[in-house]
């Protein structure tokens, strides 16, 4: 779906529009690289690349490592099971348009490199009084307890930080990425925090999303996202062992 998505773009559309897939194998035991390069033989590789990590990262540091080497001037990270519909890849970019195109020549060479950063998150959270209704009430009390962590760690402004549909300008990601601590879950509150220390803009988006089967998120996943926020808060805001290097210093 999504090659398809993106070819489609490409023949019909903008014969200048350029794109990659990376696709990152987080150390499985499985013919995950296998299927992957299946993909890399059909479509090529400046089309598809596949990165093998060595052992289990977590999804935070497969992110990382595909974003370190990605090579276009916009990266957007998708999670693999095509829960959010690719087509709205489109409304991302509209909205990363007006972060980062003006309209106007600008006066100064900082304002010029800050129309450069630019950060769009996919958005489930017009979906979430639906979610709420068909969730048990122990699952909802553990959601509650998560969302009010968040809360403590970015304030309220964004909605939905877990959607995996997340856009960014090169820029932004060479930025945020060389920062990130967080290896599993909560990578991406994380994110959200270091575009906020380096006043990076973040616009939401509503977007399509499905479940999944089998995409669900086990209790015992919460309460260790709930242990990696805290570990943020405490890095970060608490005792602020955790620097965050500026692009300069990076």
């Amino acid at each position: 779906m999504t090659t398809r998505y993106l070819r489609h773009r490409r023949d019909t559309q903008d014969i200048n529009f350029t794109y990659e897939i990376i696709i990152v194998d987080d150390g499985s035991q499985d013919n995950t690289s296998g299927i992957a390069f299946d993909y890399v033989r059909k479509y090529s590789f400046e089309a598809v690349r596949v990165i093998r990590l060595s052992r289990n990262m977590g999804k935070g540091g497969a992110v990382k490592a595909g974003m370190m080497i990605a090579r276009g001037r916009q990266l957007l990270m998708a999670d693999a099971d095509g829960a959010t519909r690719i087509s709205d890849l489109a409304k991302l970019e509209a909205v990363m348009k007006s972060l980062t195109d003006p309209g106007q020549v600008q006066s100064t060479r900082a304002l010029q490199q800050q129309s450069e950063l630019g950060m769009v998150i996919g958005s489930r959270a017009h979906m979430q009084q639906a979610a709420v209704n068909k969730r048990a009430w122990h699952r909802n009390l553990l959601m509650r307890g998560f969302h009010l962590l968040v809360m403590m760690v970015i304030g309220d402004k964004v909605k939905d930080t877990q959607c995996g549909f997340k856009l960014f300008t090169r820029r932004a990601a060479r930025s945020l990425y060389k920062n990130q601590r967080i290896k599993r879950w909560c990578f991406d509150v994380e994110l959200i925090y270091l575009a906020q220390e380096l006043h990076i803009p973040v616009r939401e988006v509503d977007v399509e999303w499905r479940e999944v089967p089998g995409s669900k998120i086990r209790i015992t996943s919460m309460i260790n996202m709930a242990m990696e926020l805290l570990a943020v808060l405490l890095g970060y805001k608490v005792f602020r062992r955790w620097l965050i290097k500026t692009e300069a210093e990076a």
